[in-house]
């Protein structure tokens, strides 16, 4: 354990990320909740607004900071924990994401989709309970018939999130309601591209995943594993490595002139 702790701490950001999405994920959303409601942070540094990307330079960066900050008080702890659930399944078990780049372009896919309806019909500027919603979705279809416990009631496994849903609606209000509801349109959207509509349309995989995702997962650095993936070293020269170019060193033993 304490191996991959170092590996996870040790690795740059964007590989961190292709390495370990669940972790990088749950571990931003729990730093970034406690910072703003501890006032460390200021909130205003992490909502969205399309205005924001006419300035310059563009804030691109609130397109993922947008989905960091969870409900006060114990909600920073509950919705961690489902971020980190259900993540964890979709990686795991769901057979559309055999691969973490799916998993990734998934993200991608969802995030921006409730982003954009948000953007033009409810007004939202923070989106987490909208992907939370969103990947409990996608998790508990390939879950019918199975039992799921929503705190202490024991419901079919596919009505999880609406039960969230309904949640959210009770102790936040109508805007969490329809930031759920615009989840819930992303990950269906999602499964009618690139499930519903191959299988039962006998069409194509209308959103596949982008072939820099999977280039960036080809490095020799990053490698797929049948159990996970592996973290090369940066330089397969072993004890060969040095400042000399490899057509040097290929060369034979130097002499000593003189």
């Amino acid at each position: 354990m304490s191996d991959i702790t170092s590996l996870y701490f040790s690795t740059p950001p964007v590989a961190r990320f292709v390495l370990f999405p669940v972790l990088t994920v749950a571990t931003a959303v729990f730093f970034a909740s406690v910072g703003v409601y501890t006032e460390m942070l200021a909130i205003h540094g992490f909502f969205f607004h399309y205005s924001m990307l006419l300035k310059f330079p563009p804030a691109i960066h609130r397109l993922v900071t947008s989905f960091l900050i969870t409900s006060p008080d114990l909600g920073v702890l509950f919705d961690t924990y489902f971020v980190y659930n259900y993540l964890s399944q979709l990686e795991k078990s769901n057979s559309k994401f055999s691969k973490k780049e799916d998993l990734i372009w998934y993200l991608m896919f969802v995030g921006g989709v409730i982003v954009l309806v948000n953007q033009l019909f409810t007004g939202a500027i923070l989106y987490l309970h909208g992907l939370l919603i969103a990947i409990c979705y996608t998790a508990t279809q390939d879950q019918r018939g199975m039992q799921a416990h929503f705190y202490v009631v024991t419901i079919p496994a596919q009505l999880m999130p609406w039960c969230m849903l309904l949640a959210q609606l009770l102790f936040s209000g109508w805007g969490s309601f329809l930031l759920g509801l615009t989840g819930i349109f992303a990950a269906h959207l999602h499964d009618f591209l690139t499930r519903i509509y191959p299988e039962f349309g006998h069409g194509i995989n209308l959103i596949p995943t982008p072939g820099f995702l999977s280039w960036i997962l080809a490095t020799p650095r990053l490698r797929n594993m049948g159990y996970g993936t592996g973290y090369a070293p940066r330089s397969d020269s072993g004890s060969r490595g040095g400042p000399l170019p490899d057509s040097w060193r290929s060369k034979g033993p130097g002499r000593r002139l003189g």
